[in-house]
């Protein structure tokens, strides 16, 4: 496994290398498109109003959703590139399952996906004028966003290893995370808190504007359940996965397009 990982990583750093144009490319898009966002609110409020720790959180949000976009890119989008390319079924023939692939392919990058969302952070912070908070505290949340992200990109991959094209339905799926990551579900009272904790990473990305917007401590049982969350979609994502590779072999449609 650890050749594997080794193998993947050195894959997605020349992939960084050779196409570096389109990462400088994406940080700036992603970034230029919530600068314009947060200009355009600022108008429609006018010049005397203050967002507060309500700018902060939103940003928390918007950039989780970023990095959401890039682990989804990872999985279902690579998977239609495989597709494509006609090199899909090489991978299906490996030592290694396809799940293994996959999931080190994930882990491979996300190295690299975590220094450009840090990237894009960064500049809206300056930007803005936003002061996030950065303690140790914030790793347990943001693995259980991370968990949570795998697993919702493992269950969308599946339909893209079936269907080979779900562009679309990615795309309109990608706006609805982007409302997911950025409604303050932590602040949800009555059945509506207990629809949050089910939501997949609503939870962790609660947590992580507590700590990081807010200042607040973590909250033992409210982790707890953000893990669980996270830990529960992503066993479901890989479950979905195995079950979409035995049905796309059995109807002999694996190297199809």
């Amino acid at each position: 496994m650890l050749f594997l990982f080794w193998a993947e990583f050195k894959r997605s750093w020349i992939q960084l290398l050779r196409y570096s144009s389109e990462v400088i490319g994406g940080i700036i898009g992603t970034t230029i498109i919530f600068y314009g966002l947060f200009l355009s609110a600022r108008y429609i409020a006018g010049p005397g109003f203050q967002f507060g720790d309500r700018l902060d959180a939103i940003i928390v949000g918007y950039v989780l959703w970023a990095l959401m976009l890039f682990i989804l890119g990872d999985i279902a989008g690579g998977l239609q590139q495989e597709a494509r390319t006609g090199t899909l079924e090489q991978l299906f023939l490996s030592p290694y399952s396809a799940p293994q692939v996959f999931l080190m392919r994930a882990f491979a990058s996300l190295t690299l996906n975590l220094a450009i969302n840090l990237s894009i952070l960064l500049l809206i912070m300056v930007l803005t004028g936003s002061r996030l908070a950065f303690p140790i505290t914030l790793i347990p949340p943001l693995l259980a966003v991370l968990m949570g992200a795998y697993g919702i990109s493992f269950a969308m991959g599946s339909l893209a290893l079936i269907l080979k094209q779900v562009q679309q339905l990615l795309s309109v799926f990608q706006f609805g995370l982007l409302f997911l990551f950025t409604a303050p579900v932590e602040t949800w009272t009555g059945g509506m808190r207990i629809i949050g904790w089910l939501l997949p990473m609503a939870p962790g990305a609660g947590l992580l504007r507590d700590v990081m917007a807010r200042g607040m401590d973590l909250n033992a049982q409210a982790l707890a359940l953000a893990l669980l969350n996270g830990a529960l979609y992503l066993v479901v994502g890989l479950a979905l996965f195995r079950w979409s590779e035995q049905e796309t072999k059995r109807q002999g449609k694996l190297s199809g397009y």
